[in-house]
């Protein structure tokens, strides 16, 4: 919902077909936009699926981690994008048209990205970090600390560090009030669509 918020005020020149990743692309898009967001990251299958799909034509990264191995990954299943989330909406959209055009895109490497306005995340309006966030949905999803730790390409440390800053923020003094206040609070894969944006704007 964050992305095809940002993404609405340029409806004039992208159009969100459709925003479930639970459900298979049926219909042929230009732009397949992959958010990393408690997600597999790039150098998993889901990117190389998506690739070979037909009805993709191209597929860009979404993403705040550029760790080189993740981008040489994404790059070699031939992705044509690999933007981060710290690009302003104006330099999204202009990233997407060139991809459209038949450029290959790649964001520069940041430093630690912060989010585009406008971008939203569960658990933001309780004070946790994107960061925070996607950890807390991976946990929330059944992923142990290590688990978590080999998704992320973060370190089993920072990976609780991050664990406990959140379960702060959140309340919780277990994993088990972490997941259960994870799924009053949407942190489990969204299962619907969003019609707002389906059949153009």
């Amino acid at each position: 919902m964050g992305v095809a918020k940002i993404l609405d005020q340029y409806r004039d020149r992208v159009v969100v077909a459709e925003i479930d990743t639970n459900e298979p692309v049926d219909d042929v898009v230009d732009i397949v936009l992959y958010d990393s967001f408690a997600q597999p990251e790039s150098d998993q299958h889901e990117i190389g699926v998506l690739v070979k799909n037909p009805n993709a034509r191209r597929v860009v990264v979404y993403t705040w981690n550029f760790h080189p191995d993740l981008v040489a990954s994404a790059r070699a299943q031939g992705v044509s994008g690999y933007l981060s989330k710290a690009l302003p909406a104006r330099e999204l959209v202009a990233a997407l048209e060139a991809v459209h055009a038949g450029e290959v895109v790649i964001s520069e490497v940041p430093g630690r990205a912060r989010p585009a306005n406008g971008l939203d995340w569960p658990g933001r309006g309780e004070g946790l970090t994107d960061r925070e966030s996607e950890i807390l949905a991976l946990i929330t999803q059944g992923l142990s600390n290590a688990e978590v730790a080999s998704l992320t390409y973060l370190s089993p440390n920072t990976v609780k560090s991050y664990i406990r800053t959140a379960y702060g923020k959140i309340g919780a003094e277990s994993r088990t009030q972490a997941v259960l206040w994870g799924v009053e609070h949407g942190f489990l894969p969204d299962h619907h669509r969003i019609d707002h944006w389906r059949g153009g704007p």
